[in-house]
């Protein structure tokens, strides 16, 4: 008999399980280098607990009673609203919990088409299509619609789910300053080769509040030959005389072509979002549109709830009309106190602080007093640039209000943001 080297023994067999391990931990070690970097900046989200349901009023795990909340996209309080809630149930009931199928084969319930109807009435657009969520409808546009001839402008600081869907599309790619309406022009005169020409904006801006200049995006628009396409998910069922959004506010619904917005916020507050345009497209998207293509319908009771959201809105005004006073109390009453508040008459009310881990503290302080806010800070928003983003709703009382900015003011004072 032979020995066995003594190299071979103590030298580990290189089995493709070893390797497979070996794999995963270097993996998780720069996974947790990436963690550790970002508790270090200060801009580590946690996950705060709720155990209630949405409203101005909620149950926080961890704090005693009563917490208002001011964070929630939850406009018009529609999101636990008696008649809301109750049109979820009864879909359920008659309807079943989902559809376990894509639209196309055996996922299209007649309540879907009634949704999608009353949505296209409510925009004054020809048709609608529903998707999973607003990220999926911008995910699924702009790849279907424009193609190597054709160009897209885009607002520099749109929403990521717009970013990511023009990276999808074979278009030429332009990128114009935050609402400069020269550099706009600018691209306008640069895409004039183009085929089609597509400018992209929200209509609201989520981080700022601050409502884009659609009437000068839409005579530039018209002059320079292009379409125009809005992002109304901060906008829908509460800006405007009747909640229409922000091309109802600024008198240009009838120069704005195609609207993209969810049900996952002032209507319901569920799930789900939408494409509202011509119906040639509209048409085209069903055809060919990934995220409607290959994702599961959106199942009958979120379906339900957002039926009745929008149901209430054409019905009245009034709830979309109360945003307004609520609005400017919150920021004439923190201005009055020494903060800077960001954008104007929009609902979004962001409270700028600069520091992210500063931010993240005082939104921790306002927690135990009693009110529920988030800090947001880089990558969410630009270095330098963090802030407290409070939200107001129909569903806040004047007392809900005027507590917020106290805590605010007592928070305030502690970190010598106000004296």
């Amino acid at each position: 008999m032979f020995a066995t080297p003594t190299n071979c023994i103590l030298r580990p067999v290189a089995t493709a399980s070893n390797r497979g391990y070996a794999a995963i931990a270097q993996a998780r070690s720069v996974l947790e280098t990436e963690l550790d970097t970002i508790r270090a900046g200060g801009t580590w989200k946690g996950e705060r607990i709720i155990t209630s349901k949405q409203g101005p009023h909620i149950y926080v795990d961890g704090s005693s009673g009563d917490i208002l909340n001011f964070c929630a996209n939850n406009y018009l309080g529609l999101s636990s609203h008696p008649e809301v809630v109750q049109a979820g149930i009864d879909a359920l009931k008659q309807y079943g919990a989902g559809l376990s199928s894509v639209r196309f084969i055996c996922g299209t319930q007649n309540l879907h088409k009634d949704l999608e109807q009353k949505l296209a009435q409510f925009h004054e657009r020809e048709d609608c299509i529903l998707y999973a969520s607003c990220f999926d409808a911008n995910a699924g546009l702009f790849e279907v619609l424009l193609g190597p001839d054709d160009a897209v402008l885009s607002d520099e600081l749109n929403h990521a789910s717009i970013i990511d869907g023009i990276r999808l599309c074979r278009a030429k790619r332009l990128r114009y300053k935050h609402m400069d309406m020269n550099d706009l022009e600018a691209r306008l005169k640069e895409a004039q080769s183009s085929r089609l020409r597509l400018v992209v904006t929200d209509g609201v801006f989520s981080m700022d509040g601050d409502v884009a200049p659609l009437k000068e995006i839409c005579a530039l628009s018209a002059q320079y030959g292009a379409m125009v396409f809005i992002d109304e998910c901060h906008a829908t069922g509460f800006l405007g005389p009747r909640g229409r959004g922000t091309d109802e506010l600024l008198g240009v619904m009838d120069q704005v072509h195609i609207v993209n917005s969810t049900l996952g916020k002032a209507l319901g507050g569920a799930a789900g979002g939408y494409t509202v345009g011509p119906k040639p497209l509209i048409d085209l998207l069903r055809q060919r549109s990934r995220p409607y293509l290959f994702s599961n319908s959106l199942p009958p009771p979120v379906v339900g709830c957002a039926t009745k959201a929008v149901e209430l809105l054409l019905a009245s005004n009034e709830i979309a009309q109360s945003m307004a006073a609520k609005t400017m109390r919150f920021r004439n009453n923190m201005t009055q106190a020494g903060f800077t508040i960001s954008g104007s008459a929009h609902p979004i009310c962001p409270v700028m602080l600069g520091d992210a881990r500063l931010a993240s503290v005082m939104a921790d302080d306002m927690l135990k007093l009693g009110v529920y806010v988030i800090g947001f800070s880089f990558p969410v928003v630009p270095k330098g640039k963090a802030r407290i983003r409070v939200q107001i709703s129909a569903a806040h009382t004047d007392q809900d209000i005027d507590r917020c900015v106290d805590a605010f003011i007592q928070t305030g004072k502690k970190h010598g943001v106000v004296s």
